[in-house]
């Protein structure tokens, strides 16, 4: 299920732990694997939220479609992502691995950068851009 949520107490996300201050609370408590991604504009001000969950425990598709067309309503120029991993690990997955190179690759073709995809397990947390990966 895909949904589409107004900015939050967070208005700018320019770092690492504004995603945490964003996202980490909930996706760290949460039993199903939930992703968000948070639109911004050109000064990382927070536009919007797309939040989609799976009912399988351990399995998210992404809603790549999703993610885009809510990005242009909102004229987003920069996407951050988070999602958590219920099992306890922080480590991304192969398809987490995929699924972020293709996005990028995507949001990058239409001039929207991907800033940053944070994994949180617990109170744990793992991000692509913080590691280099981004």
């Amino acid at each position: 299920m895909v949904t589409h949520l107004a900015p939050a107490a967070v208005s700018y996300i320019r770092s690492e732990q504004d995603t945490a201050d964003l996202f980490g609370a909930e996706l760290a408590v949460s039993l199903v694997e939930e992703l968000r991604a948070a639109h911004l504009d050109g000064a990382r001000r927070l536009l919007g939220v797309t939040h989609a969950t799976q009912s399988d425990r351990f399995c998210l598709q992404v809603p790549v479609r999703a993610i885009v067309e809510y990005a242009f309503s909102l004229g987003a120029r920069a996407i951050v992502l988070a999602h958590n991993h219920p099992g306890g690990d922080p480590s991304p997955s192969r398809s987490d691995y995929t699924m972020t190179r293709k996005l990028r690759q995507v949001l990058g073709a239409l001039d929207i950068t991907l800033v940053d995809h944070v994994v949180f397990a617990g109170t744990d947390r793992f991000s692509f851009r913080a590691s280099g990966l981004l």
